[in-house]
């Protein structure tokens, strides 16, 4: 059952990243030769007029900018060339902002203007970017600039470009949508595993891992052109829920972690740094998302950094795992390796001023799929190595229930196993009860020793050989008793009672005279609820019966039958 559960993942995983390629391959944004990127830039403030702005060529920079957020606005200025196909749309990606103002310029000074809120800004179907119609653009137009108010990330301006349309509902996009549909999909599996799994674990790991599992998904959802087919949110609604689900899944993924690696796997402190990495990654995007410019200038910078301390103490909690031989860390190192080389890439991009931003979105995507995939491995690693240790846990107390019920010097079951089985045993039919003692037992003992004498007790015992209608116990010392079902029961009883004189001579040589039995024997009706201690006080006082009238024989009383409420008849006998 494992190794298929395994296989089919492998699988899974297999057609994951096929889909992973053909999804690297697809195209993610408006065809590149229509496309028109930014050459000059420069930032104000929100007071300053924007046309004043725009006509002093001494504020530009261009050529190869890095830029910077110190200003309230930062302005972008694209050229159109004559060969240009005209731009109709401003895309972006996506980013706590206050304000969009669009201006074409013409060749002959004329200005057309449009401004957008940041709750205006539409989503774009690029996977990311929110998109702002451009004022009318036409073979005049030798320039567009782009202002952002309160920008709070370098992507922002990065990434801005011109281009004429949106992604066209075509063949390749909806090919790269129907891929990520089928990955979505297909990354929802493990939540079917999982609820099979908790519904017999009961493993806070399991639900953790769903929620890691849910919050990639999400994120996936969020950050690809998905949810503008689906739902077409605002932008800035997608940024937000972004950002909180990225600490939504960082904080699960470190609950996970530390639910996951086995007890006594992973020292103390790391296990309780998971915790504090948990409620960090929450309350970091959480503010973030809430207050996105409070400290504008470099707040994307520092939320980036922040992740840094949790990314080390990850990594650190996975080889201290390693280390104290931890098989479950084995399939986390497995899937958490690009998911974390992409985290290392934004960290990086997100904290030098010089490097431009990268969000490593394809090695991400296949950071989610290495995650859930392996994970889910190791989730069902775990479970049927918890489900072995449970069982071999049950059998252990199978076997320890069992010894406690067996009496240690003969192997015949106890008095404790009569006594808590006896309803089972009548509910079978085992109606005919015989007590049985040895005679003289206690000359045995002291003439030949406590070693001969129990030589004699395991005799005695394998004379009343238990069989499918017969089940023999001994109550302690020499006193042994049977349950016996069936019309011969008496027969059966007697015939184990009178073997015993031959087996122990056999067993037992040179004790100078035969070891004999004495027994009582009775019954009760079958549709009678006589408990165990009332039927053996019966046979008990059967058997004394015996011993006063010569030993070496039986003593019975059997319900001839009982029916109608009329008083049972009994038959009393004994045999020599």
């Amino acid at each position: 059952m494992y190794w298929n559960d395994t296989r089919k993942a492998l699988v899974a995983m297999l057609l994951s990243f096929m889909m992973l390629a053909s999804l690297g391959a697809a195209p993610f944004g408006a065809a590149e030769a229509a496309d028109i990127r930014s050459s000059c830039w420069t930032s104000s403030s929100l007071s300053d007029d924007l046309a004043t702005v725009v006509g002093s060529p001494g504020r530009w920079s261009c050529g190869d900018p890095i830029y910077s957020l110190e200003g309230e606005r930062a302005l972008l200025r694209f050229e159109i060339g004559p060969n240009d196909v005209l731009p109709r749309y401003l895309f972006s990606r996506r980013s706590a902002l206050a304000a969009v103002h669009l201006l074409a310029i013409d060749g002959d000074g004329a200005m057309r203007q449009t401004s957008l809120s940041a709750s205006e800004l539409p989503s774009a179907l690029s996977g990311g970017y929110f998109k702002a119609a451009l004022p009318g653009v036409t073979r005049d137009t030798r320039q567009v600039v782009v202002a952002f108010d309160l920008p709070s990330h370098r992507m922002t301006l990065e990434r801005a470009y011109l281009a004429p349309s949106d992604l066209a509902l075509g063949p390749d996009l909806v090919r790269y949508l129907l891929i990520l549909a089928a990955l979505v999909g297909m990354l929802s599996m493990p939540l079917i595993f999982n609820a099979a799994f908790y519904r017999i674990l009961r493993e806070p790991f399991v639900l953790w891992h769903s929620m890691l599992t849910i919050s990639l998904l999400l994120t996936i959802l969020v950050s690809s052109g998905l949810a503008v087919v689906l739902f077409d949110p605002p932008a800035m609604t997608l940024s937000w829920m972004t950002t909180v689900i990225f600490g939504l899944s960082v904080a699960a993924g470190a609950m996970f972690t530390r639910s996951f690696i086995e007890p006594g796997r992973m020292h103390p402190h790391l296990r309780r740094a998971l915790l504090v990495c948990a409620a960090w990654a929450m309350f970091l995007s959480t503010a973030h998302a809430a207050v996105p410019f409070v400290g504008r200038p470099v707040q994307s910078t520092l939320y980036t950094a922040a992740f840094a301390p949790v990314i080390v103490i990850f990594l650190l909690s996975v080889v201290d795992a390693l280390r104290r031989g931890s098989r479950a860390a084995k399939f986390q190192a497995v899937g958490y390796i690009p998911i974390i080389l992409a985290g290392l890439v934004r960290l990086l991009t997100g904290v030098v001023p010089w490097l431009p931003s990268n969000d490593a979105m394809l090695l991400f995507y296949v950071g989610c799929v290495c995650e859930v995939l392996f994970t889910t491995l190791g989730v069902a690693d775990r479970f049927m190595t918890i489900k072995r240790q449970r069982d071999q846990a049950r059998v252990e107390a199978d076997v320890l229930e069992r010894l406690s019920e067996r009496d240690p010097l003969t192997g015949l079951l106890n008095r404790r196993a009569i006594q808590q089985n006896f309803d089972r045993f009548r509910a079978e039919g085992y109606h005919t009860i015989a007590v049985l003692d040895l005679d003289h037992f206690k000359t045995v003992n002291d003439v030949h020793g406590h070693v001969v004498g129990d030589a004699v007790l395991k005799a005695s015992a394998k004379a009343l050989q238990a069989d499918p209608q017969v089940h023999a116990f001994r109550l302690g010392g020499e006193e042994f008793v049977l349950l016996l079902r069936g019309k011969d029961a008496q027969a059966r009883a007697e015939r184990r009672r009178q073997a015993i004189p031959a087996v122990v001579a056999n067993a037992v040589p040179g004790l100078g005279r035969p070891v004999t039995a004495s027994m009582g024997l009775t019954n009760s009706s079958p549709h009678a609820d006589e408990p165990f201690e009332e039927l053996y006080e019966r046979a008990d006082k059967l058997l004394y019966s015996a011993k006063l009238a010569g030993r070496n024989r039986t003593r019975s009383e059997m319900v001839q039958g009982s029916t109608n409420g009329v008083k049972p008849v009994f038959a009393t006998g004994a045999r020599t």
